[in-house]
């Protein structure tokens, strides 16, 4: 039932214009910031927000996490844009597009590229310029819910990408993708199991980073390349900005290639601070088995 309304509530969604489900996403934002800490996507941002930027004024920083909600709603409130919408209309967003050459000069070489796509603007839409344009094979962790991940599979596939489980079979998929030529798509910011990651740096804090990404990138020698969909105000659409990744993320040595890999999402995070997904317990399995700096565990 929840995921029913979910989908329902996206379909609604739909109906807006990119500027005003931006309005509503900054409202929603607002709205979750005045919470203050009894919300917890607030809580996990200050959180963040404080442990990653020590150096930013109390003035700066809640400008920051205040401005890092609202981008937060505005990612949800696009939810219906983005996979509802027509691909011709939706891919209309796409203003201006930078760096592209790194992708398709390799593609054109039939080589194969891994993309770091960090949580960070609007990856739907990144994910639907790629897919009009080249092979994309895009790994995903599957809900539980059939009904979600049926629509999943159904939207972000429409162009003609390919779906992978973030699992063996999903592996093999990837492998055989970059053998290809193709481009193969990776969210690589979230926290794995404790035995799929290995604790690297990111914004000078201990976080359990993924593994598989630095074995894939060590494993096949293709250019890695970082990309996200950067978000312009008032509605104008969004910037694509491609750029080549840390030179170590093809390290054999798992712990420096991590550390490329944590490096690479910085940069792109440090060029638009506030589109992060600063709301994700990205800190919250700690090396020492310590309880998470967030109050509450997941």
């Amino acid at each position: 039932m929840k995921v029913a309304l979910v989908i329902g509530a996206m379909a609604l969604l739909s109906l807006l214009s990119l500027k005003r489900a931006q309005q509503l996403g900054k409202w929603l934002g607002r709205r979750l910031y005045k919470s203050g800490p009894d919300n917890g996507l607030c809580r996990a941002t200050r959180v963040n927000v404080e442990v990653c930027f020590p150096a930013l004024t109390e003035d700066e920083r809640e400008a920051l996490i205040r401005e890092s909600l609202e981008q937060t709603g505005c990612s949800l409130a696009e939810s219906g844009i983005s996979w509802f919408w027509k691909p011709e209309r939706a891919l209309k967003t796409v203003v201006a597009v930078e760096g592209e050459a790194l992708i398709r000069d390799e593609l054109e070489a039939g080589r194969g590229i891994l993309l770091i796509a960090p949580h960070l603007g609007n990856w739907e839409v990144m994910n639907l310029y790629l897919s009009r344009h080249y092979p994309v094979t895009a790994m995903y962790k599957p809900p539980r819910q059939k009904m979600l991940n049926d629509l999943i599979l159904k939207r972000r596939g429409r162009l003609g990408s390919s779906m992978a489980p973030a699992d063996a079979k999903g592996v093999r998929m990837v492998l055989k993708a970059l053998r290809r030529g193709e481009i193969v798509g990776i969210l690589p910011d979230q926290e794995p199991e404790r035995e799929s990651g290995v604790y690297a740096p990111f914004f000078g804090q201990p976080a359990l980073t993924m593994k598989l990404f630095p074995q894939l990138a060590a494993q096949t020698g293709v250019k890695v390349v970082c990309g996200y969909a950067h978000r312009l105000p008032d509605g104008a659409g969004f910037e694509l900005r491609f750029s080549e990744a840390d030179p170590g993320i093809n390290s054999k040595d798992l712990l420096e290639s991590a550390q490329a890999l944590n490096r690479s999402i910085e940069r792109c995070v440090s060029e638009s601070p506030a589109q992060y997904q600063w709301e994700y317990k990205r800190f919250n399995t700690r090396e020492d088995g310590a309880r998470g700096p967030y109050g509450k565990r997941r």
